[in-house]
């Protein structure tokens, strides 16, 4: 897919406040790119992840991999970006959780200290929903 292909654009964007769910330790002004394994594979992807919805962006921070914290951003778009296709349609008509994919690196606004985690046990249940699982990264 090319990137004039995608259907949103930065002037999409505005009064709309976008999550990214990680275990990075981010500072505001960074930017985070595609070309790293998802949550859920070792394989890498092009695409960076992010929501409108704080769930969303919850699971992001939950799910990725490593021993840290889970952290949630708000991020700014800096490119075109398109509808995340491993939730829309895929799996629930339409975008209701409002998951997005970009090429381009998203820029770090500020972290969002104040959300709420899932219990373990709901945590284990989502990894174990999603294991062996391969995200469409075409």
């Amino acid at each position: 897919m090319n990137k004039n292909d995608l259907p949103y654009s930065h002037a999409d964007i505005d009064g709309r406040i976008f999550y990214h769910g990680t275990k990075a330790e981010l500072k505001p002004g960074d930017l985070l790119a595609g070309g790293n394994s998802s949550n859920y594979t070792d394989r890498r992807s092009p695409w960076i992840y992010f929501s409108e919805t704080l769930h969303a962006a919850t699971w992001g921070a939950e799910l990725a991999k490593g021993e840290e914290r889970g952290r949630i951003y708000i991020v700014e778009p800096t490119g075109p970006f398109m509808d995340d296709p491993n939730l829309t349609d895929k799996k629930f008509p339409g975008n209701p959780t409002r998951s997005y994919r970009s090429r381009d690196p998203l820029r770090v606004v500020r972290e969002l200290l104040d959300w709420q985690g899932h219990s373990p046990e709901e945590i284990q249940a989502m990894k174990d929903a999603i294991a062996g699982k391969e995200p469409i990264d075409d």
